[in-house]
């Protein structure tokens, strides 16, 4: 596995180091109708279109006056949705702005109620209209399919397909900067709900299809699959150092995932990986 640069992965990440050195957020056309956004959290898509504009994740609060000044380039005017992949607050904590600003935040079901624990019950950081399964958006001539995948990153991770367009939008069930996913143990995630879904996912797309990352860079089909295969092995050599009803400490000190010869963020180093991955499996 080749290995990354420990600057790509400090802190939060930026989410493309082609674009550490310029404006807080920036914008990178991938149709004649959506956008990626990226600036200091999770990857925003931006469709703009003829009946308007509406994002997936907006990022922090403080970059809220960024991410709005860099729609208003791509299109004047605001947006009238937010969609949240999941609930992390790099990914919801614009939620508020946008709401103040007159955009309607979707999300899943639990989605709003991890969000309304965290910031009460009448906060216009949750969102005005949730779903179980899924939900289509139809705007901008686009029929946007939102897709609730259970217990993949956390518990209400949604995948957002752009059928017209042939893009999909992961969230944080996929990591793009060569290293494993963060399994919110915690939060509903599991690493079987992570396969499960990247795998359903590589079924309904080609190889044409481009897929963004809830961090790193944009990506492909191809690029999911070798994904998948990571998060495979990780799991294997998870589950062969936990055979004999190993201990956590056990499994930390024998470092299992060595061998895929990885770094780590380091807000995610890899004894959070391997503990997360101890949980979920055990």
């Amino acid at each position: 596995m080749k290995k990354i640069l420990p600057a790509l992965i400090t802190g939060l990440l930026l989410s493309s180091t082609a674009h550490a050195d310029e404006s807080p957020v920036t914008a990178e056309k991938l149709s004649d109708h959506v956008y990626v956004l990226f600036g200091q959290g999770g990857n925003i898509a931006a469709s703009v279109g003829d009946d308007g504009i509406y994002i997936i994740d907006d990022q922090f609060a403080k970059l809220s006056d960024e991410i709005k000044k860099t729609i208003s380039d791509l299109k004047p005017g605001s947006a009238e949705f937010v969609i949240n992949t999941h609930h992390h607050g790099d990914h919801t904590g614009g939620n508020e702005n946008f709401a103040k600003a007159g955009a309607h935040v979707i999300a899943h079901d639990n989605v709003h109620k991890r969000l309304e624990e965290k910031h009460g019950a009448n906060s216009d950081y949750l969102p005005r209209i949730s779903f179980g399964h899924d939900l289509k958006l139809h705007f901008n001539n686009e029929h946007a399919h939102v897709v609730h995948y259970a217990h993949a990153h956390t518990d209400g991770d949604s995948v957002i397909f752009f059928n017209n367009d042939n893009i999909v939008h992961m969230g944080d069930i996929y990591f793009n900067f060569g290293s494993l996913p963060f399994v919110d143990v915690d939060s509903g995630g599991s690493v079987d709900g992570i396969l499960a879904a990247v795998n359903d996912v590589i079924k309904q797309i080609d190889e044409r299809t481009i897929v963004i990352p809830g961090h790193g860079p944009v990506s492909d089909r191809s690029g999911l699959v070798t994904y998948a295969k990571l998060v495979q092995k990780a799991k294997g050599l998870m589950l062969n150092a936990m055979q004999n009803n190993a201990s956590l400490e056990q499994v930390i000190k024998a470092d299992p995932l060595a061998e895929l010869g990885l770094e780590y963020a380091g807000w995610l180093p890899k004894e959070k990986v391997t503990t997360l991955f101890y949980r979920s499996l055990k």
